[in-house]
């Protein structure tokens, strides 16, 4: 039952798989809808409650979170290993024998994509786009995807530190209406704010920016106090001294020689108003994201104190302008000297348009990133798994004992991604296969299919995937095919508390261990059903 759980989840991604795959419409309980063919939102999204289709969903998730594109491989690529499996166990090849053959074969499949994997420069502008155009590919943004990857390439290059590249210094704000073409890229930050006062400009050129993390407010007293005033000139002096305080506070700023305040928190209206009596274009209660990316992009040291305020403390952007955008007001901070903080303005028709693009542009930042972090890649279009699958062939002839057959086994589950490749496209899977094979014994390793021609040709230039890609998604099939099939029963047990409990004096579930068994299994297989359901 954990075999067909798992394959089952492989099969409902299965055809999502390649530049001809296609959606899937997700209907939530509330009738929210979400049409998209990225694996890891619709595994998300699916209500799934066996246990063992969970942990095939984990496989996605954690392709995602470490490359940000290839989900679909890698659940497809562990739905197949069980599947294999399956077989295997009928002819009475006991599981640990299994385990051990898969994790062999997965160690030779790394050491055969990283043999036939191609290096890249940094500064190879044009493979790294045509990376960020196979990710979008078969994806809602492929209709301007030369013009997203070139604004991908540029926005992930401006945010690559010497060691690492953080995606998340890409802000994405996408907006509903016009056309994916007129995406583009801001180098700088875009702020979700207006200035906080009419009379304050809207745009200042060659500004010094002050980040602020404080309030321009009057402190409060820590204790609960109270002020007895029995006298209008003490009540006057009181406010006189509040006012004195924002002056101070305002004065500073402008002594430093701050032209724009970006402010984590509030400004008082008195503040305000003598910010703009000084010609200062001030925010308030920006988001703490928002005033890091600003610390970045522009230089800026953020402020706790405002009276500390030293002119070293400033940031420096050619502009700040108060736009419209989508219907409401933000603030635009661009022209900056070295922008290590961007932001991508998408746009679309409708709105489910708009979040398939964000898709397809966070998977296309994913690959783009892991390819300059790691300067390799492979081809596309089912070439390393071809390579892998023969090149397994050979090594399970040198693998002792039955050991071989998983090895063997673990050959042709790679094959099912040129094969899914082929049957997406409308082409018969196996002269596809027959074809790519008698290429690639011929030594030709960048051979693939070209799923729009249906061809078998060169794939340089054409489909191009970072080598992480492929060597993530082998390693978490593998590992979550493993821990399936080590598994020999399923055991309901009582709420536990990170991985089990070290009580031994639990109460047993009514009816003795076979009750709870029963129960448990009941609600498993009942989640199975409702998994079918959903698919």
């Amino acid at each position: 039952m954990n075999i067909t759980a798992g394959t089952a989840v492989a099969e409902s991604v299965r055809t999502t798989l390649g530049p001809k795959g296609m959606d899937k419409m997700l209907v939530g309980s509330g009738g929210s809808v979400v049409v998209t063919n990225d694996g890891v939102t619709i595994l998300d999204e699916m209500d799934i409650e066996h246990p063992a289709a969970n942990m095939v969903v984990e496989v996605a998730q954690t392709q995602e979170d470490e490359v940000g594109d290839g989900t679909t491989t890698a659940v497809v690529i562990a739905g197949e290993l069980l599947s294999k499996a399956e077989d295997l166990l009928d002819q009475d090849i006991h599981a640990t024998i299994l385990a051990q053959g898969y994790r062999q074969a997965a160690e030779e499949a790394k050491q055969v994509v990283e043999d036939v994997a191609v290096d890249v420069d940094a500064d190879d502008t044009e493979t790294l786009e045509d990376v960020a155009r196979t990710a979008m590919t078969g994806k809602g943004a492929e209709s301007a995807k030369d013009h997203l990857a070139e604004l991908v390439v540029r926005a992930v290059r401006s945010v690559a530190d010497e060691d690492s590249i953080d995606t998340d210094n890409v802000q994405i704000e996408t907006v509903v209406g016009g056309s994916i073409d007129e995406s583009d890229l801001v180098e700088g930050v875009l702020i979700d704010k207006s200035r906080v006062h009419d009379n304050m400009p809207q745009f200042k050129e060659d500004a010094d920016i002050a980040l602020l993390d404080t309030a321009i407010e009057v402190p409060e007293t820590e204790l609960d106090t109270e002020v007895n005033v029995s006298d209008p000139d003490q009540l006057q002096e009181f406010l006189d001294q509040e006012e004195q305080q924002l002056r101070e506070m305002v004065d500073a700023i402008v002594a430093a020689g701050a032209d724009v305040v970006i402010c984590q928190k509030g400004i008082d209206d008195m503040a305000q108003h003598y910010l703009a009596e000084e010609g200062i274009l001030a925010v308030r209660r920006a988001k703490k994201s928002d005033i890091q990316a600003l610390a970045r992009s522009t230089g800026a040291r953020v402020i706790s104190n405002v009276q500390d305020i030293t002119a070293d403390d400033l940031g420096f952007a050619g502009s700040v302008t108060e736009k419209e955008l989508a219907g409401s007001e933000k603030i635009f901070v661009e022209d900056v000297e070295d922008a290590r903080a961007v932001t991508l303005i998408l746009r679309g028709g409708t709105e489910h348009v708009v979040d398939e693009v964000e898709r397809a542009i966070e998977d296309s930042m994913g690959v783009v990133a892991a390819t300059l972090e790691d300067g390799k890649v492979l081809y596309g279009g089912g070439a390393p798994e071809t390579e892998l699958s023969l090149q397994l062939r050979d090594f399970a002839d040198s693998v002792g004992g039955r050991e071989q057959l998983a090895v063997e086994a673990f050959a042709d589950a790679i094959d099912v991604i040129p094969r899914t490749l082929a049957e997406n496209a409308g082409l018969d899977p196996i002269d596809s296969l027959v074809e790519l094979r008698s290429e690639h014994d011929a030594g030709n390793t960048s051979v693939g299919l070209n799923a729009y021609t249906g061809d078998v040709e060169d794939m340089t230039g054409e489909a191009v995937e970072p080598l992480r890609v492929k060597t993530q998604a082998i390693e978490s099939a593998t590992e979550a095919a493993v821990m399936l099939l080590r598994i020999d029963d399923v055991i309901a047990a009582g709420d536990m508390k990170g991985g089990g409990s070290d009580d031994d004096d639990e109460e047993m579930p009514p009816g003795g261990p076979g009750g709870g068994m029963g129960g448990g299994m009941g609600g498993g297989m009942g989640g199975m059903g409702g998994m079918g359901g959903a698919m």
